[in-house]
């Protein structure tokens, strides 16, 4: 009943406004343009996000960039009589440093408006369309039948949505769900409040069926796996919110489960870690040394972090406050227990960013978290690290190989390609300049979620490489993706149960002679056919323009991804190099440059390499989107 009422009353309010014809598209007239205000957060503010606002027929009427300190927007629309409904949305990096495409959508026009843009208002948008809301937004100009359809059906979306999260909104203490405006409540910050934490607790997808039926996934955060509990297909459920009446949204549900599950206990206590970011700010600014940041209460209770310990960790912040650099908010990111009790999570991964006195950021931290509630010295929430000493992940891959002109090579088949990138760290820097890095382990096996188990082994690289010989431990690299990659073309032991989400995989090695085991899971199924349109290139590159091998080797390249970067941006470069092979074989010669953060799109390769006879020049760029996937492309510069 909820749902047909609400969808109901938009449709009366719509045809009461002449519905989405017209100049003004239904709109009543105004005396002045209106204002929209809201936050665009994923928990933690989106710092410096790209905020668009089109209307009813599909005209950009308003744009703006997000305060670096909360991530609020206020801007004042174009026209005076904008066509209803508006359609937002908001482009930026969140404080785990993955790029984020968000939406949200006003149904009816008034002198003043708020519309946040949030994961859950993103949810509203897609079960409203029915489909994926980026390619929609792009298509504005022709999606004015979309935008109508998506008016009548928000107010039943959210209502709809709210049911799947409905443990967490128990958890939270909200005394009535249902008037809990999660598209426009007065009262939002990201400020770990009920509301940001109902954000924050739940993971929140798109992507597409076997099907290729476009779906909504729904998780709880705080499971050892990114498992989807709720599983939406979208279409089915437009459908059924557009009914004015029987509508039956929850038959659209494929999964077992109808609501996800929470980690009720951590919720309970999560309002008070912005005290930490606080506390670690004044900190920053007290301009402390090392030795005084190693003994500050803040630190105390701290191990390691993927092989960060707390030396390094005090100098990292000391780096900071030379630099007069200051923490965002933190971002809950998942839990960091092998085995999360049900219900809790007692080590939770955070991210946050870092920016300088401009409000630029400068930096992603991430680290580990845990709540001491008997804690009277220093704060109940502290910097703890995950105790781990060397950090593991495998996420899904594709591989694309161009020519030096930007042409799509022949010599690879496939191409794109598509597998498995499995990284398991092999080093660490060495504290004192100039110094080699630090090697931590030699070898591992990665077993399979099928069964089967593939040998790694050290090869002179910041992680192991896949090895073709069981046992080794010195290995020459490729420089390049095959030495991260188990791709299914070139190895017949992968099969479907390991490309799909939530795929566990068991990391098998020995540490200072002590055995360990850890566990990597999958983000998101692996691609069946990742689109080339996806993978990174760089502007300029064409028959009169191609990639030299001598623009490489000579240390003075500038390259640039803007192109590329305005059509993916929910996609962000995380590693540039270059890789110089020897023609008659051996051991190449890695060149790596820090890739920018963004909105950066553009580096110098600056870092000259003289070849010693003949060598093969290749340029490399590796893309990552939200949930984990990486692109890879490689450009082989003409000699």
């Amino acid at each position: 009943m909820p749902y047909r009422l609400a969808t109901f009353a938009v449709i009366l309010s719509l045809a009461a406004c002449g519905g989405g014809g017209g100049d003004g598209g239904g709109t009543p007239p105004l005396d002045k343009p209106p204002t929209l205000r809201g936050v665009a957060a994923t928990g933690a503010p989106l710092v410096n996000a790209q905020v668009s606002v089109v209307d009813g027929q599909g005209k950009v009427v308003g744009t703006a960039t997000t305060h670096g300190a909360d991530g609020s927007y206020n801007l004042t629309l174009s026209v005076n009589t904008p066509a209803a409904p508006l359609f937002i949305q908001a482009r930026g990096m969140d404080a785990a440093g993955t790029m984020q495409v968000l939406h949200s959508v006003v149904p009816t026009i008034a002198a003043a408006m708020v519309s946040h843009v949030t994961p859950l208002t993103n949810a509203v948008v897609a079960l409203s369309l029915g489909t994926e809301p980026a390619p929609v937004f792009a298509a504005a100009a022709t999606s004015a039948g979309q935008f109508t359809q998506m008016a009548s059906a928000a107010p039943a979306a959210s209502d709809f949505l709210k049911t799947l999260v409905k443990t967490q909104l128990t958890d939270l203490k909200f005394t009535d769900p249902k008037t809990l405006d999660l598209l426009a409540d007065a009262n939002f910050a990201a400020n770990k409040g009920p509301h940001d934490l109902l954000i924050e607790a739940v993971r929140v997808d798109l992507a597409r069926s076997r099907l290729n039926v476009p779906l909504l996934q729904i998780g709880n955060k705080f499971l050892a796996a990114p498992t989807a509990e709720v599983v939406v297909e979208l279409p089915k459920a437009q459908t059924e919110l557009l009914k004015t009446s029987d509508a039956a949204p929850a038959t659209a549900i494929t999964s077992t489960l109808k609501a996800a599950t929470s980690a009720s206990a951590l919720l309970a206590n999560l309002p008070g870690l912005d005290e930490l970011g606080a506390a670690l700010n004044q900190l920053i600014a007290q301009g402390q040394d090392v030795s005084r940041l190693l003994d500050a209460p803040l630190l105390a209770g701290y191990d390691k972090h993927n092989g960060r310990v707390k030396t390094q960790l005090a100098g990292t912040l000391y780096t900071y406050s030379t630099a007069n650099r200051q923490f965002g908010r933190f971002q809950l990111l998942g839990c960091a227990d092998d085995a999360p009790a049900t219900g809790n999570c007692a080590k939770v991964m955070v991210g946050a960013v870092v920016s300088d006195s401009s409000g630029a950021v400068v930096d992603v931290f991430s680290d580990v978290v845990s709540y001491n509630k008997s804690a009277t010295t220093t704060n109940k929430w502290n910097l703890v690290g995950n105790g781990k000493k060397l950090a593991v992940a495998a996420q899904p891959l594709g591989f694309m190989a161009l020519n030096a002109d930007g042409s799509a090579s022949t010599a690879v088949v496939p191409n794109p390609g598509i597998g498995l990138q499995v990284e398991i760290q092999a080093q660490m820097p060495d504290p004192l300049p100039g110094n080699p890095p630090i090697q931590l382990i030699n070898a591992a096996t990665v077993q399979l979620p099928g069964g089967f188990s593939i040998p790694f082994g050290y090869c002179n690289r910041p992680q192991l490489c896949v090895s073709t010989t069981p046992g080794a431990t010195i290995l020459i690299p490729t420089g390049g993706v095959g030495d991260l990659a188990i791709q299914r073309s070139a190895v017949g032991w992968v099969g479907s149960v390991d490309s799909v989400r939530a795929a566990k995989y068991l990391i098998n090695y020995s540490y200072a002679g002590v055995a360990e085991t850890r566990n990597a899971y999958l983000r998101a199924d692996v691609l069946g056919e990742p689109a080339a349109a996806r993978f990174p290139v760089v502007d300029g590159m064409s028959a009169a323009n191609p990639l030299a091998a001598a623009n490489l080797q000579g240390g003075t390249l500038a390259i640039n991804w803007a192109t590329w970067a305005a059509a993916n941006p929910d996609l962000r470069i995380i590693e540039v190099k270059r890789v110089f092979t020897p023609a008659a074989g051996g051991a190449p010669t890695v060149v790596d440059t820090p890739a920018p953060l963004p909105p950066r799109t553009a580096v110098t390769l600056s870092a000259a390499f003289t070849p010693v006879g003949a060598v093969r020049s290749e340029l490399w760029l590796q893309a990552t989107d939200a949930q984990g996937r990486r692109f890879h492309t490689r450009y082989t510069a003409r000699p």
